[in-house]
């Protein structure tokens, strides 16, 4: 009993301290700058009160939905979207949406982890846009597992080992991933999320110099979006191109005359200095990622699917496919095409649709693609993502 009084002595002591003016104040807080203070700090008790009522009220949740056998059983990014959406309409400032949609995500990162941790698959290693896409979309209070490959990331979902994967599929000024497209020609999971991250590029270094670079280490795309950057301030140095950024600001740490393109955030994981950047060549560069999982999930009320098509081998077959569409009313957003990988010349096609399978008009248009298709698979329906 002493020792929770003498806690609370020090509790109250750290309390009236903190409407005291900070050292090195040149004179006492006025009375309306205190009243200020003392009611924000009144709303921060309020606020502090309703996230861990939130929070119990989850735990109810999930209690509500009995015995489950995992953290992912207790997703649901529909849910999530819908509240994501809610947060938007009711904003009026003066924060950003950006900043509003980031805390919420933030508190129900939280709440969801009461049960445990998502487990989610990335492009690794530390530091790359793939993790900060991860963190976009599912907040902080998850385990992160950075993963070598693109290919590992979709096994390890596929096999159980991650509740969940986020992959690149294409970025605004390059185009599409290609070995993402690729996998989903073999591969079982679902697309059940997407993200678009604005990316910035910098180039980073060991000394933080221009002028001792000689190599410059990146991904592929990176390299692509930063071209005309790289033509005009490093036309001689070597281009040497690796797997991931975050891999290119490891190689960069071990020498003066080397340099990465790469997040910021790759150049804090690596002790590395900020030599340029932003440099990619246009503004509004933005990379979408794709959330992997096993299952569908029902509707948010503002959906995409994404389809994977073979098409007959006759004339027209591709203009009947695309033909249900156009007359139900739903929305092409992207087209690609793709070897399919069952014969020579045989290609596959990548389609993106407004709509979700489980509701018309996308489902009546799906229901006649097949008389033209010799496969229709979903690969997934998910809700759009909320910039």
């Amino acid at each position: 009993m002493a020792t929770k009084k003498s806690s609370s002595a020090t509790k109250s002591r750290r309390q009236a301290h903190a409407t005291e003016p900070a050292p090195g104040d040149d004179k006492p807080a006025s009375p309306d700058l205190i009243a200020l203070r003392e009611r924000i700090d009144g709303i921060d008790r309020q606020i502090q009160g309703l996230i861990a009522e939130r929070a119990q009220f989850a735990g109810q949740v999930g209690r509500a939905k009995g015995k489950l056998a995992a953290a992912v059983d207790y997703y649901r990014p529909e849910r999530e979207a819908q509240v994501l959406r809610r947060v938007v309409d009711r904003n009026d400032g003066p924060l950003s949406d950006e900043v509003l949609v980031r805390l919420f995500r933030e508190i129900m990162s939280a709440c969801l982890a009461q049960q445990e941790p998502l487990k989610i698959g990335f492009l690794g290693p530390e530091g790359t846009h793939s993790q900060q896409a991860v963190y976009k979309h599912f907040g902080h209070s998850i385990h992160g597992l950075p993963l070598a490959s693109i290919e590992e990331v979709f096994q390890e979902v596929e096999s159980g080992a991650a509740d969940f994967g986020v992959v690149p599929v294409e970025n605004s000024t390059q185009g599409t991933i290609q070995s993402t497209l690729d996998m989903f020609l073999t591969s079982s999971v679902k697309i059940c999320g997407e993200v678009e991250l604005r990316v910035h590029q910098h180039l980073l270094s060991r000394g933080g110099r221009i002028e001792d670079i000689e190599r410059v280490y990146s991904h592929p795309q990176s390299f692509a979006q930063c071209k005309a950057w790289l033509r005009e301030y490093l036309p001689d140095a070597e281009k040497i191109a690796v797997g991931s950024n975050a891999e290119a600001a490891r190689r960069a740490r071990n020498a003066d005359d080397a340099a990465a393109i790469a997040g910021a955030s790759a150049g804090n994981v690596y002790g590395l200095k900020n030599v340029a950047g932003p440099i990619e060549d246009r503004p509004d560069n933005t990379t979408r990622f794709l959330v992997l999982g096993r299952a569908l999930f029902p509707p948010s009320g503002n959906d995409r699917t994404s389809l994977l098509v073979f098409v007959r081998d006759q004339p027209g077959a591709l203009y009947r496919v695309l033909e249900p569409l156009a007359r139900h009313g739903v929305s092409m957003n992207r087209i690609e095409s793709r070897p399919a990988h069952t014969g020579k010349w045989q290609y596959a096609f990548f389609i993106d649709v407004n709509g979700h399978v489980d509701e018309p008009p996308l489902r009546d248009a799906l229901a006649e693609l097949g008389d033209f298709a010799s496969q229709v698979t979903v690969l997934g329906s998910y809700p759009v993502a909320i910039t």
